[in-house]
């Protein structure tokens, strides 16, 4: 299980120097949103050249024109970009075929999908899905990502040949997670667990990081 450190509102050198307090307890780091739209590729070419041994995502959430948004973000060294799992398919295709293309990986934002989406997006199953309860949801509402909620389908997993079970998805869980949410995040046996503001915004992000992982390691053991 990888831990995704989430670099949002703030400098392309606050990220990074955040980064690097808490790289040894990460193993992707995200390029988020508003760092991309604030500062452009460069924030995912400065990322990238600190930290070449680390994945690389770049959180630009496209919903059209995925062939060049896509192309922008690996030419800049992003390991993985995302699309939105509620453009129109032929969205999430390109993504699909450009990510191939570069042999780079392509996470689908399931944020706003109903499970007859879901389902149709399981065919992609090189993919990482990604559950994710925003963070206007989280600040207005109060919401946070604490089980599988509304993503029932996402979980089924891909179809599988006749006669064969469906394929277990990759799948990543962001949205408010804490250390408190982590047991119940676990029965989705998420491949990547995306974390913000709870290691970014902590009095001490180097222990919060290394809390998450003591914890993540603890109940896998279980």
């Amino acid at each position: 299980m990888n831990i995704q450190l989430a670099l949002d509102r703030m400098s392309i050198q606050e990220a990074i120097d955040m980064a690097r307090l808490t790289e040894p307890y990460i193993d992707w780091i995200e390029v988020g949103t508003s760092l991309i739209k604030e500062f452009g590729m460069a924030s995912v070419e400065a990322m990238k050249r600190e930290f070449p041994h680390k994945v690389i995502v770049a959180d630009v959430k496209t919903f059209d024109n995925a062939k060049y948004e896509f192309e922008l973000c690996y030419k800049a060294g992003a390991d993985v970009a995302t699309v939105m799992g509620a453009a129109p398919l032929v969205t999430v295709d390109l993504s699909m075929k450009t990510a191939r293309i570069w042999d780079r990986q392509v996470m689908i934002d399931l944020l706003h999908t109903m499970p007859e989406e879901q389902a149709a997006l399981a065919r992609y199953w090189e993919a990482v899905h990604c559950l994710h309860v925003s963070k206007d949801q989280q600040e207005g509402g109060g919401s946070r990502l604490a089980g599988p909620g509304a993503y029932g389908a996402a979980l089924d997993g891909a179809p599988g040949s006749a006669g064969e079970s469906p394929a277990e998805l990759r799948i990543a869980a962001a949205g408010g997670i804490t250390l408190e949410s982590l047991p119940g995040l676990m029965a989705m046996k998420p491949e990547v667990l995306i974390v913000g503001s709870a290691i970014t915004k902590a009095p001490d992000p180097a222990a919060a990081a290394r809390a998450f992982q003591d914890r993540i390691r603890e109940l896998g053991r279980r």
